[in-house]
């Protein structure tokens, strides 16, 4: 088997000094990408704070209440142990279990790449793979459960803008845009299933040009290459898992949930999901990291058009994105440069 220690072949002469560029182009391209989220960020609090009361939303975001915050963070566990349980089933499969335990910590990592590159989750993925050959899972296996993981992701996805979509439309507060958003989001998430459904060790090693710029390809290239041939899924696997991956967009929302309780803004349980879920598509399609920003002001403006008021708005999605962004930023670029480190050799 080939080294683990690097995905991609050295380059020299031009090549080096093309990849170099490329690279580059690449972190002044995510340096960009970050710089406009925090604008976005900055702008909506201003506005924000500007059309409610500036007091009240300080007052609000000062005076959550502890109980729910305890709350938020019980939820945002669960997500990270879902994760690894997808991880898990789909390891299993190929005969390769690793401790449960020793899982959870990939999503920490993962979370924080994904993050920090945006790059579709290829930069993640690599970086997941990798983990697993540390943990003596072959890389061809590894590789497998995590294109197991990512069809889940994008299946259980489209179910979440469906049941979106569904409540709003009952509730009378479906337009054409969300519903352009949602039609954009469903062929994403359909096609990404469709390709590891028919994937089967097949991979090419050809990428769309646009692909090929993005953070992470080529490495992922060089791990999906050694798939093992075969079936990737059976209905018992394919079920399991789009069903953790379900569980992690619910307890996302109930995190929401709680976060207006503890500004005392409680609002129904579908206006917080379909908020949660459409803010999550316009971060997903706008390719910001982490969708600074754009998730932020998504989020506010359907709790706000759904009677909640805006500073509460604010202060729930903030706190939102305290637990599940900005939080397990340091622990993940812990964990990711220690995933990231030596490795043993894969069998």
């Amino acid at each position: 088997m080939r080294s683990v220690t690097r995905f991609a072949p050295p380059t020299s002469g031009d090549e080096g000094g093309a990849a170099s560029n490329a690279r580059s182009g690449r972190q002044r391209g995510t340096r960009l990408a970050w710089i406009s989220g925090a604008f976005l960020l900055v702008a909506l609090v201003l506005v924000v704070s500007h059309v409610g009361e500036e007091r009240r939303f300080a007052e609000l975001a000062r005076g959550a209440k502890p109980g729910w915050l305890l709350v938020a963070a019980l939820l945002q566990a669960g997500t990270y142990f879902c994760a690894a349980a997808v991880w898990q089933r789909a390891l299993q499969r190929a005969r390769a279990g690793p401790r449960f335990l020793s899982l959870v910590p990939l999503g920490l990592a993962k979370l924080f790449t994904d993050q920090a590159v945006p790059s579709a989750g290829m930069s993640g993925t690599v970086l997941v793979v990798r983990a697993l050959v540390r943990r003596g899972i072959p890389r061809g296996q590894a590789a497998a459960a995590m294109l197991v993981g990512l069809a889940a992701f994008y299946i259980a996805y489209a179910l979440a803008v469906g049941a979106g979509v569904a409540a709003l439309w009952v509730l009378g507060g479906l337009d054409r845009l969300l519903l352009v958003l949602a039609s954009a989001l469903a062929l994403l998430a359909g096609a990404v299933p469709a390709a590891v459904l028919g994937f089967g060790g097949r991979f090419s090693g050809r990428l769309p040009r646009f692909l090929k710029r993005l953070p992470g390809a080529r490495q992922a290239v060089s791990v999906l290459s050694e798939v093992p041939r075969g079936s990737l899924w059976g209905p018992r696997l394919a079920a399991e898992t789009v069903g953790l991956q379900l569980g992690v967009f619910l307890l996302d929302a109930a995190t929401l949930a709680a976060m207006l309780l503890a500004v005392s803004a409680p609002a129904p349980p579908e206006i917080v999901f379909a908020s949660f879920v459409f803010a999550s598509v316009v971060a997903t399609l706008a390719f910001v990291p982490g969708g600074l920003g754009t998730f932020e002001g998504t989020c506010v403006a359907m709790l706000s058009a759904h009677g909640v008021a805006p500073e509460a708005s604010l202060a729930a999605t903030l706190l939102l994105r305290g637990f599940t962004f900005w939080l397990p930023m340091l622990p993940g670029l812990w964990l990711a440069r220690r995933e990231m480190g030596p490795r043993r050799a894969a069998p």
